[in-house]
This record gives structure tokens, sequence and C-alpha cells, in this order.
């Protein structure tokens, strides 16, 4: 039975004229980037999230994946670009996003709720038709992206699925990643999903990881700080700045007095 390496060489001869990368790694583009804010994971990513690309920011709950995110849009709010947060859980907090810095008078809040299902009238029977089943939070989520991404005009969108169960993040067909790959491509947006683990698969420029690390407390209920550990699982792109590659990982914390017992 011939080896891998001989049928690989075979395909490849029997290709090479109709197909010639048939088999080959797509190179890396080379994109510009957009500075997120936060110094450890610029260097980290050799300056910042690509701009016309998907960007994943994985990591469980309290990771700092959206810490991540609201800093990003922080910086393009505050340059004037235009951004928006699709958020399938309805779970983003205007007040924290402007302490964080985001300009909220260039941002376009998309809240997902679940719509109630209205029942069928219980008149006479085969004239009134049942009503149709209401879209899910995460499908209006996709609409909506889908919808911004095609009508162009924004710097960023924040595509939120950070609270989804993977199983249902996993059903977002490839076709869909693909397309939202293209349009920003084309409309030189920036799409960075929230998540529990990379959906986009091959459409995602690059891949975040992110994992809490330590939380710095000043008293029993109050936090001065936490931090974090980032790293770079996949990256398919080259700044077009020449910075020398970064390690894999980095840290990082951000300082803030949390007091839990006066949260809202």
């Amino acid at each position: 039975m011939p080896s891998s390496a001989a049928l690989r060489q075979q395909i490849e001869s029997d290709f090479e004229h109709r197909y010639p990368s048939v088999l080959t790694p797509a190179a890396r583009t080379i994109r510009e980037v957009a500075a997120t804010g936060i110094a450890e994971i610029d260097e980290l990513l050799d300056g910042g999230l690509p701009i016309g690309a998907i960007s994943e920011i994985t990591g469980p709950a309290s990771s700092g994946r959206t810490s991540i995110a609201l800093a990003f849009l922080a910086q393009r709010t505050q340059d004037g670009n235009v951004c928006a947060w699709i958020d399938a859980n309805d779970a983003l907090d205007p007040e924290s996003a402007a302490a964080n810095g985001i300009s909220l008078n260039h941002l376009l809040w998309v809240r997902c709720r679940n719509a109630p299902i209205e029942k069928p009238s219980l008149g006479i029977r085969n004239r009134t038709p049942a009503k149709k089943q209401p879209w899910t939070r995460l499908d209006q989520a996709i609409r909506a992206t889908d919808q911004l991404l095609q009508a162009g005009g924004f710097a960023a969108i924040v595509l939120d699925m950070a609270d989804e169960a993977i199983e249902y993040g996993r059903r977002v067909p490839l076709a869909t990643w693909f397309r939202y790959r293209q349009a920003a491509d084309r409309t030189r947006c920036s799409l960075i999903v929230l998540g529990k683990t990379p959906y986009a698969q091959s459409s995602a420029a690059v891949v975040l990881e992110c994992l809490p690390e330590r939380v710095d407390a000043a008293s029993e209920n109050v936090i001065r700080g936490i931090r974090y550990n980032a790293r770079r699982g996949r990256i398919r792109f080259s700044p077009l700045t020449n910075i020398a590659r970064k390690p894999p990982s980095s840290t990082w914390t951000t300082q803030a007095a949390w007091n839990p017992e006066k949260r809202a």
C-alpha cells in the first residue's frame, strides 16, 4: 500500500496543471492592523487586530475577552469611527462601555431578545393559521451581523456570542462565516467574534485565547484588578509593519476597583 507521502505526490502531479495550489497552504495575507489599546495584546498581535478580517476572542467567563473588545471599540470610536455591538444575549452594560472609553454616540447597540410565542387563535378550524416560531436570539444576531456587514460603513462590529452554548455556536454554517469574511474584506470592517471556543474556523484571520490568571483583592469585598493570560491560537495574516515575531502568549492586568456589594 503506498504511503501518504506517495499518494500526496501523485495527487499533486495529477492536478498541478489544472489546480497548481490544490494542496498548498494559502500564503499569509498582509493586512493593516488597528491597536486594541492594551499594550500587551498589541505586542502579542504585532500591532493589533486586523482590519477587514474576522478576529475571534475566546475563553471562559471572566477571562478578559469582553474587556479586549471594549478596549478595541474605544480606540475606534474615539477616532470618530462608527462601530456596532451585536448582543446575542442582551448582556452589554452601556455604563461599563462608556467607562472603558467607548463613545456611545458612535456605537450601534443591537439587542437580541426572545420574542414571546403567540398562540394560535381558537377560532373556526382550518381558518386561522398557526403563528410561526419567532427567531431565536442567536438567529437574530447572525442575521443582524450579516445585514450590517453587507451595508458597510462600520469600522468594527462585535458579534457577542460569549454566553451562547458551544453546541449552538457550532451550528452556524461555515458558508455564513465565509460570507462574513468576504464582506468584512470588502468593507474594511474588523469583525470580532466573542465566544467560549472558536467557531469561524478557516475564515478567521486570528484567534486569541484568553484565561483568567489572578484576582488582586484589596479586601474580602473589594477587587482592585484582575490579571489575565492571552495566547495567540491562530494567526493567518502578516501586519504591514515589519515587527519581530513575539512569544505566543502574554499577560495583562485590568486595574479597577470593584465592590460586588454595590453591583446593580
